[in-house]
């Protein structure tokens, strides 16, 4: 079982700034996995308010090789850096007899609140991941266009020289 444990900050307009939490489950074993439950509880409450979702899961089973995710959304209380811990994820599976654990990939600290720079070429990032890929195929299709289009300046030479 292996989980991967994602982070997203947001600033709201109100000042307050909003968590995205996101864990993904990958049964990666060759066995079905029963009674899979993933708890999160390294939010402390007096630091964050659970906007939706919760921050545990069950499900009563995960096929092998196949992925199941959750995701809840937290707004801090106060301003400062946080360290988490991993996701708790608990499982059985039907060749052994005692419940099994995994933790998910830990998380970098979080500095909530804290003041960041303006955005240089926010906007210019934006274009380019949206219109990258169409792009660089038309700056393909103009540079070959113009290889073709254009005479050889090895010809043109050949041309102009005078025959003794």
């Amino acid at each position: 079982m292996v989980a991967h444990k994602k982070i997203s900050l947001n600033r709201l307009k109100s000042g307050a700034e909003q968590v995205s939490v996101s864990i993904d489950v990958y049964n990666k074993g060759s066995a079905t996995a029963y009674d899979v439950s993933l708890k999160d509880d390294s939010w402390p409450q007096d630091t964050f308010d659970l906007l939706s979702g919760s921050t545990s899961k069950t499900w009563e089973r995960l096929d092998a090789g196949s992925t199941i995710s959750h995701s809840f959304i937290l707004e801090s209380k106060a301003k400062g850096l946080f360290h988490g811990s991993p996701a708790l994820i608990k499982f059985r599976v039907p060749t052994r007899s005692a419940l099994q654990e995994a933790f998910s990939t830990p998380i970098l600290p979080l500095d909530i609140l804290a003041e960041r720079p303006e955005k240089k070429f926010e906007w210019a990032k934006r274009l380019l991941t949206k219109y990258g890929s169409l792009f660089s195929v038309l700056l393909l299709v103009i540079t070959f266009v113009y290889v073709v289009a254009s005479p050889s300046k090895s010809g043109a030479a050949k041309g102009s020289k005078k025959r003794r």
